[in-house]
């Protein structure tokens, strides 16, 4: 009688800029049945030339690296049609965080402080192209979503936006942008808009709040 063919394990990439966490996900991978841990990277840009190299199912990918973001790497992974699926394993839960995350192509988005079991169902979930959020992270997307103004803002407006959040008058803004003064205030209404806010200051904590300014 013929046994069914053992379920190959899942392979990983583990990207992170800290060698302590490397060697504690490929320890905890490794120790586990059903993982096998292919290789590391130090940075995004590293990241990308090992998951093309490696061909791996799933990488596990930090966001805030020295050398070449996690959102980056994403975007490359995706814009090369990799096979891998991403999972952000990462510290930030913050709008400036996941949403481009989640934008650029990642089918997962967990925090570090996950329980072990939470992380490895979360893998297996990514390797079979499920797409596996934190409560936390789910919690701000859906947020995200219903909130006004999340329409993103053109080059223009951001040009705008950062002048004010400057104190730059309108007719300085004018000047300074080759613009009218009655475009500057067209722009200004639809950053109003746009952010959910009724006035300049407003629109300025809004956009640091979500990371759009600094």
């Amino acid at each position: 009688m013929n046994t069914p063919a053992e379920t190959p394990a899942i392979t990983l990439l583990v990207v992170d800029d800290h060698p302590v966490v490397r060697d504690g996900l490929r320890g905890m991978f490794d120790s586990a049945p059903g993982f096998t841990v292919l290789g590391e990277a130090a940075d995004g840009v590293e990241a990308v030339e090992r998951a093309l190299a490696l061909d791996p199912d799933v990488v596990l990918m930090d966001l805030r690296m020295p050398g070449g973001s996690g959102v980056a790497a994403i975007a490359e992974l995706t814009r090369r049609a990799a096979r891998a699926k991403i999972l952000v394993l990462t510290t930030y839960d913050t709008d400036s965080d996941t949403l481009p995350a989640i934008e650029a192509g990642a089918t997962g988005y967990l925090l570090k402080d996950a329980p072990r079991e939470e992380l490895f169902t979360a893998v297996r979930a990514c390797a079979e192209g499920r797409t596996v959020l934190s409560p936390a992270v789910a919690s701000r997307l859906v947020s995200a979503v219903r909130a006004p103004g999340n329409e993103p803002l053109s080059a223009r407006e951001r040009e705008v936006l950062a002048l004010v959040a400057k104190g730059t008058p309108n007719r300085e803004i004018a000047r300074t942008l080759f613009i009218s003064e009655a475009t500057v205030k067209t722009h200004l209404t639809h950053l109003y808009t746009k952010l959910g806010v009724k006035d300049r200051a407003a629109a300025v904590a809004a956009a640091y709040e979500r990371g759009i300014l600094g």
